[in-house]
């Protein structure tokens, strides 16, 4: 128990630039103190004395801002900064080295007994305001911005941002993108870049909304091309065929940077508009 005590303390040091001593540390973090108070409350959840625990964890609350159902797992090294608002249900599962900010709740979409509550794998940053709604698991490394809204799984190393929950950064590919070839360089760079950052999310962390965009700008440019190959198939079978303009693309309608004309073909006007 006390070397448990020393390793929730040691935690500290690592994950929070602010902390001095062991002695501010330990008189002074809510989130220690609400862990300290939940290593007790499990123990006696898992002794029969359901509501001596329950009874501890409502002090527990009123003293700290926290709630941690008495019932929940939670490992090792278990880091929670700021603290008000955390709210931990009963059937949640945390594992180690795992790091909560102010305002995240792992909570339940269902009145049914059983599991609830999501399993947080080792190593998972949860930033300040995000809700982890639901029995799934968020797989180990992987980082929640802040704010989001995650009601279903997510794979390790993964970096999720957004209402609702979107991945804007993988460690590998999913499955159907296998056979895709990814530099490990650039992989290596991607993970130096958005390393450990506090609150999830980081100051060049990808745009989802600009990243679904490009996609469909690129299919739009390949779906164009594939149309003037046929045209041009039919008019050299069908000297008859006309081939009609399609409509002139204004240069206002994109940005000045000319990046999304770059992404669909349009790098003539991109530089136009650039005065390049």
């Amino acid at each position: 128990m006390i070397k448990q005590v020393k390793n929730d303390i040691s935690s500290v040091f690592e994950r929070d630039p602010a902390a001095r001593n062991w002695f501010e540390v330990l008189t002074t973090y809510p989130g220690l103190h609400a862990l300290l108070f939940h290593r007790c409350n499990h123990w006696l959840w898992n002794k029969g004395l359901k509501w001596l625990a329950r009874w501890m964890s409502t002090w527990s609350r009123w003293l700290t801002g926290i709630e941690i159902h008495p019932g929940a797992r939670i490992g090792q090294r278990f880091f929670i900064d700021h603290g008000m608002g955390v709210v931990i249900g009963e059937t949640a599962e945390i594992g180690d080295d795992v790091t909560l900010y102010h305002g995240v709740t792992l909570g339940g979409t269902s009145w049914n007994k059983g599991k609830r509550h999501p399993t947080l794998e080792d190593g998972v940053i949860v930033g300040a305001g995000a809700k982890i709604l639901g029995p799934f698991v968020v797989g180990r490394g992987a980082k929640i911005g802040s704010n989001a809204v995650i009601t279903k799984a997510v794979p390790p190393g993964a970096t999720v941002v957004g209402i609702p929950g979107r991945i804007v950064l993988r460690s590998q590919p999913d499955e159907p993108e296998a056979d895709l070839q990814i530099d490990p360089a650039l992989r290596a760079a991607a993970q130096k870049r958005f390393g450990f950052d506090a609150y999830g999310i980081s100051e060049e962390m990808p745009d989802p909304v600009a990243k679904s965009i490009r996609g469909l700008l690129d299919h739009m440019h390949a779906v164009d091309e594939r149309m003037g190959q046929i045209c041009q198939a039919l008019h050299r079978l069908d000297s008859n065929f006309r081939e009609e303009k399609l409509p002139e693309i204004k240069g206002d309608d994109f940005p000045d940077d000319g990046d999304i004309c770059a992404l669909c073909g349009l790098e003539e006007i991109g530089r136009k508009k650039s005065g390049k």
